[in-house]
């Protein structure tokens, strides 16, 4: 009687094998991630250069329609609560994220979208109405969630800084 003959292949990956399949991973994520990264923060800086243009865009719209200035607080151009109508405090051109929450006394607001801190200030007073404002887009962390800041006001042109907070002395966006 014949014995039955013992295999000799093996199933499956040899350590090297695997281990130069790591190896090619990890050199593919070390060119990719970096990339992605990049994509990211530019993603972040266009959605706050455009988050910007809306929030002016709303005040001039609030202007315009209430016949009160601008607003007193960025909230006021948040939609009402539940259940009740748009009016002079809850104007509803703005979502929530926008619109912002108080940060401190004298109208100052603050809102976080998309890597960015965007900081409403009132400007003057002036029988009854506030007749400018500003608006800062600052990143939350500077060279991870964006490079730059931005800045816009009454006059509508945003304004960029890549050092610092931006202000009315920087220089326009281009287009």
């Amino acid at each position: 009687m014949q014995g039955v003959p013992m295999k000799t292949e093996s199933n499956g990956f040899s350590l090297i094998e695997l281990l130069i399949v790591v190896a090619i991973i990890l050199i593919i994520a070390s060119i990719a991630i970096p990339n992605f990264l990049r994509s990211r923060v530019t993603a972040n800086q266009a959605a706050a250069v455009e988050s910007l243009r809306a929030l002016s865009t709303a005040e001039f719209t609030y202007f315009s329609t209430y016949n009160a200035g601008y607003t007193s607080a960025l909230g006021y151009l948040g939609p009402p609560p539940s259940g009740f109508q748009d009016d002079i405090t809850h104007a509803g051109i703005v979502d929530n994220v926008l619109s912002g929450t108080a940060a401190g006394g004298s109208g100052t607001m603050i809102s976080i979208k998309n890597g960015y801190n965007f900081t409403y200030s009132p400007g003057v007073s002036v029988n009854g109405q506030i007749l400018s404002f500003t608006i800062n887009a600052d990143p939350v962390s500077r060279g991870t969630t964006g490079l730059n800041s931005y800045f816009v006001d009454q006059t509508g042109v945003v304004r960029q800084n890549s050092t610092r907070q931006a202000s009315a002395a920087d220089s326009p966006l281009a287009g």
